[in-house]
């Protein structure tokens, strides 16, 4: 999973919501190993939906690249191993 093209948002602050840059993405709720399933979130023409694992709220921002986040630190992305 080092190469994933589908990006991945986390919530360790507990924010109430993420903007995201992306209309598909997975929300894993928190960073690994206190992670829960990976949830597949397909926001097709809605502008926000909620997680239905962890409840957290995303929301889509035209404003954002692709891939990024508001917070910033709720993108997650794996770091290689030692």
């Amino acid at each position: 999973m080092a190469d994933h093209g589908i990006p991945h948002f986390c919530n360790d602050r507990g924010v109430g919501v993420i903007e995201v840059g992306a209309h598909e993405f997975m929300c894993i709720g928190a960073t690994p190993p206190f992670d829960h399933p990976h949830i597949f979130i397909d926001l097709g023409s809605d502008p926000e939906a909620v997680c239905s694992y962890c409840s957290t709220l995303y929301r889509f921002n035209p404003a954002l690249k692709a891939g990024t986040a508001k917070p910033e630190d709720c993108l997650w992305v794996e770091k290689p191993a030692a």
